[in-house]
């Protein structure tokens, strides 16, 4: 992945570094026990800030390696962490699986569905991938909309499947789109600005 940052309208969304570390606490202090039905890395919450410059230290390490995109999602003047989501490496080369939470207090606003869509064109557009899926559980209703409202099919549901985090098996419904669907989305529309790790902007021909 080339891009390091993405602004929109309303959302900054970048490599987490360690100095968000406590932006980040905040937002998931307030969030536990409304991530803890969905997020299995929310039982481990919460941590202590010590804990939290570790993990985003890991989360760069990563991302500089190439071996995992896990971005935050800020308000525009970068002062709030209003949830996070990622590019992760799941499927094949050329595809990605999108993930992504929102704190509490910012739940029903659109952050989401804004990140999402973001993720969706610089991923075709620029990162040039084939294919990105999106994964959720049937009873999570909030996170089920956002690949329905853009344009995503879902291709399964599979019954009782075991998740990496989860101690007991769960359904998961699959959501795709491919590169040549991709056009006639929500997200073809959306404005973006893409950068590298040097700050260049890489969205534009």
């Amino acid at each position: 992945m080339t891009v390091y940052r993405i602004e929109t309208d309303r959302l900054v969304i970048r490599c987490w570094e360690p100095k968000d570390a406590p932006l980040l606490k905040e937002a998931i202090d307030v969030s536990i026990d409304h991530l803890l039905p969905w997020m299995p890395w929310a039982v481990a919450e919460p941590q202590t800030l010590e804990e939290k410059v570790e993990l985003l230290r890991t989360f760069r390490g990563k991302f500089d390696l190439g071996q995992d995109y896990i971005l935050g999602i800020f308000n525009r003047d970068e002062t709030e962490v209003l949830g996070g989501t990622g590019f992760h490496l799941r499927r094949g080369d050329n595809e990605r699986e999108i993930g992504y939470w929102v704190r509490a207090d910012r739940a029903n606003q659109g952050i989401i569905t804004e990140a999402t869509s973001a993720l969706v064109k610089v991923g075709f557009e620029v990162d040039r991938l084939h294919r990105l899926e999106i994964r959720c559980d049937p009873e999570n209703g909030a996170s089920e909309a956002i690949p329905r409202k853009l344009g995503f099919r879902l291709e399964a549901t599979f019954r009782k499947h075991m998740t990496p985090g989860h101690d007991e098996p769960q359904d998961v419904m699959i959501w795709s789109m491919l590169n040549e669907e991709y056009h006639n989305t929500p997200s073809a529309t959306i404005a973006v600005k893409a950068y590298d790790v040097l700050g260049n902007r890489v969205d534009e021909d």
